[in-house]
């Protein structure tokens, strides 16, 4: 691998690894403190475990891009052709500049163009993950309240003869 290609991987994955970093422990500890400290830490390894899968999916789908496009291939000729006209002392045709800095410019701005998309998809799916944490958060105050609901209708089922040794019969 080039170091063209290194330079792209290194540059992709710093780049996704502070966007998905985002939220620290500390952040979940406030947003859910009225959650006792295990369920907080439990939430936090929860948030660790997606936030990891989605960085192994989004590394994934941009390695199977790069394939797919056949990026690697396009920077290891690039870097070759490169090399070899630097050691060609009678390589002196410098009126393609023009053209390989065009070419660059473009290529460069399909790479910031798919980076953004990547970034929104990311910002995407951490505001799902922030709306499912807070319905988590809601769902423990509503789950108390459906506790006193489940007991009412244990206690009518029984008053009713519906259940009988927890199971329920059909008359």
């Amino acid at each position: 691998m080039g170091s063209r290609n290194m330079d792209l991987s290194k540059s992709f994955k710093l780049a996704t690894r502070s966007l998905l970093t985002a939220i620290t422990k500390q952040d979940i500890c406030k947003a859910f403190s009225s959650f006792t400290t295990a369920e907080q830490d439990f939430l936090h390894r929860l948030f660790v475990q997606v936030i990891t899968s989605l960085h192994e999916n989004i590394e994934n789908d941009f390695e199977t891009l790069c394939h797919e496009t056949q990026v690697r291939t396009a920077l290891d000729t690039i870097e070759q052709l490169v090399e070899e006209q630097g050691l060609d002392p009678l390589f002196s045709d410098k009126t393609n500049l023009k053209d390989v800095t065009s070419k660059l410019l473009t290529t460069k701005k399909n790479e910031i163009q798919y980076l953004k998309n990547m970034l929104e998809l990311a910002e995407e799916q951490n505001h799902l993950i922030r709306s499912r944490l807070e319905l988590l958060k809601k769902g423990k105050v509503d789950v108390s309240g459906m506790t006193d609901v489940a007991e009412k209708l244990t206690v009518r089922g029984l008053y009713c003869g519906i259940y009988s040794n927890n199971e329920i019969h059909n008359p």
